[in-house]
Order: C-alpha cells, then sequence, then structure tokens
C-alpha cells in the first residue's frame, strides 16, 4: 500500500504574474524550487488564500532569485496579482517511509525570496 504524504510547501508566496496565453502549469523561480525539493514538471496544488481556489497543475522552472510566481495558461485565472498562494507537493510512500518523512517547509519573505 501507498500513501500520498505531504513531500514539501511553499508557504505564502505572492503571485508576480499571469499568463493567461500560456499552455499551463505555475512557473517557480529556482531557488525556490530548490528549497523546496520540487522539480521541473512536477504536480503540485495551488491554495489561494485570497479567494479560496485550489488548483493543481505542473511546475516550470522560472529565472534563479527573480521572486518569480506565474500561473500560466486556465489557472492565471484562479489568481490575481498580488495573491497570496500555498504550493504544495506530494509524494507516494509506504507506510514505514510515512511514518519518519519531514516535509520540507519555505517561508519566502514578502518579495518571494529566501530569508
Amino acid at each position: 500500500m501507498f500513501l500520498h504524504i505531504h513531500k514539501s510547501k511553499i508557504h505564502r508566496v505572492k503571485v508576480t504574474e499571469a499568463n493567461l496565453n500560456y499552455v499551463g502549469s505555475i512557473t517557480i523561480d529556482e531557488d525556490l524550487m530548490d528549497a523546496a525539493n520540487l522539480y521541473d514538471g512536477e504536480k503540485v496544488q495551488v491554495v489561494n488564500n485570497n479567494n479560496g481556489e485550489r488548483i493543481e497543475t505542473y511546475v516550470i522552472k522560472g529565472p534563479r532569485g527573480s521572486g518569480v510566481i506565474c500561473l500560466n495558461g486556465a489557472a492565471a485565472r484562479k489568481a490575481a496579482i498580488g495573491d497570496i498562494i500555498i504550493i504544495v507537493s506530494y509524494a507516494l510512500m509506504t507506510p514505514e517511509e510515512a511514518k519518519n518523512y519531514k516535509a520540507v517547509v519555505v517561508f519566502p519573505d514578502e518579495n518571494n525570496r529566501l530569508n
């Protein structure tokens, strides 16, 4: 049996862009991706603190050090620039793996930079 376990989270980042005319996804500053152990193409859940929207999409690597958080494609309709979101990833684990796993949680500053 495998369980979906919280793998990592970028907690409370600000949406800096919304690009409706893109294929889809969320672009994330590569520094934030590295800190949160996220991979290019990885499935994530995006939770919007401003309007309660929850979506699933995949990660695209953004320029390192840019602070970019850009919702692309249809996801761009789910958040406005300036909204605060939480980005969560999950992993499949056995119950034994899950007992010892510690999720990575990143708390960026108000400019989406690492403290």
